[in-house]
């Protein structure tokens, strides 16, 4: 091979390699496509979704817990739920020893029987007080006729006495007979107004008695009730989560016992700062990501806004009228719901949240009415 021929070939082959420069510029510019490609994107999503999305981290699952307390005190006598049982609304979770209850219930039930035979015995007592009253009316009829006729033969007996027929033993006898009937219509007289006196006091009697079975039945009714809180419910569905009663534990009335949660009714609670909420509204679209489920994306919906931050509901509120003052975001509580079951069951109340609400709806239709208004808007000189 002559020398001309080696360094053709080579010169050939040192111009087939790109330089470095050129791969420096290659990779350059797909860099600087690939960047303007991925901010155009960003961009475009920025503009079209992105700037209308408001999202948090600081967001838990919720649920309304219901508290299980008893409402009067015993010893525990049978614990028929175990920890983290499921349970329907109406199931018995517990009893209570209600031995002293029934012997309450009996002593109850005692005392109204006897105040209705009070009562039954005054009502005899009114309807054998009428027999007496005419009884003593006739007894008046009797003795004021006994009176006149007194009267009238004193009358008589005086005609006598003037022709001088009369003898002063009969006049004595005639005024001893008046004043002796006299008497007799006063003593029946009096005893008409008692007659009739008594029905009065009888009908206080009998309304004091009536008062008295009231209050006897009011309580019976309230030992049937204690009894039957002997007996411990479910209020609603859920699961049993807390639970802290044994058997033969003494409890008070009020005491917490256990929690039943609504697994199957949980909800999200996101505070979102102040500066959020500018468009968010009740009704707009939410996507939750649960930390425990982080593969798994939730829909939901807005469902109402706290009407006051959380620092107005805490249990000391600082006072900003005094010392020094530091600005600090609000948050407020905003309750979202659900529309996706696919983790019923499966989420539990505490678990961290992150949702994103979507506002574009309402930036749109708040922008469309902002230009209608200025559209519509009357121009300066008439124009």
């Amino acid at each position: 091979m002559s020398n001309a021929t080696y360094t053709t070939e080579t010169t050939d082959k040192i111009s087939l390699k790109p330089s470095r420069q050129a791969i420096k510029r290659a990779a350059l510019a797909l860099g600087l496509i690939l960047g303007v490609a991925g901010a155009g994107d960003f961009g475009y999503n920025y503009l079209t979704t992105g700037r209308y999305l408001e999202t948090t981290d600081d967001a838990y699952v919720k649920a309304d817990s219901t508290i299980i307390a008893p409402k009067v005190s015993g010893y525990i006598a049978k614990v028929q739920v175990g920890d983290n049982e499921k349970v329907k609304a109406g199931q018995v979770l517990a009893r209570i020893d209600d031995r002293d209850f029934k012997a309450a219930l009996g002593q109850a039930r005692a005392d109204v029987a006897a105040a209705e035979a009070s009562v039954r015995n005054l009502d005899a007592q009114l309807e054998l007080q009428q027999p007496v009253i005419a009884q003593s009316t006739a007894d008046v009829v009797a003795a004021d006729a006994n009176l006149k006729f007194a009267q009238e033969e004193r009358a008589r007996y005086d005609d006598l006495m003037k022709s001088g027929s009369g003898t002063i033993q009969r006049a004595q006898q005639t005024d001893a007979a008046l004043r002796a009937s006299n008497a007799q219509l006063q003593h029946a007289q009096s005893g008409l107004v008692a007659a009739q006196r008594k029905v009065d006091v009888l009908t206080t009697q009998r309304a004091q008695a009536s008062a008295q079975l009231d209050r006897a039945r009011a309580v019976a009714d309230q030992a049937e009730l204690n009894l039957s809180y002997t007996e411990i419910t479910a209020p609603v569905d859920g699961t049993v989560g807390a639970r802290s009663l044994r058997v033969g534990q003494y409890v008070q009335a009020g005491t917490q016992l256990m929690a039943v949660v609504p697994l199957d009714a949980v909800y999200v609670v996101a505070n979102f700062k102040e500066t959020q909420l500018t468009h968010v509204r009740a009704g707009q679209p939410v996507e939750l990501i649960v930390d425990s489920f982080r593969n798994r994306t939730l829909h939901g919906h807005v469902d109402s806004l706290s009407p006051a931050s959380g620092l107005e509901f805490a249990l000391l509120p600082p006072d900003n009228a005094t010392g020094n003052f530091t600005k600090i975001v609000q948050r407020v509580p905003v309750k979202i719901v659900l529309d996706d079951h696919s983790l019923t069951g499966l989420l539990r109340p505490g678990m961290s949240a992150v949702p994103t609400v979507d506002t574009k709806a309402t930036v749109v239709a708040e922008h469309e009415t902002t230009k209608r208004v200025a559209d519509n808007a009357p121009r300066p000189n008439g124009s």
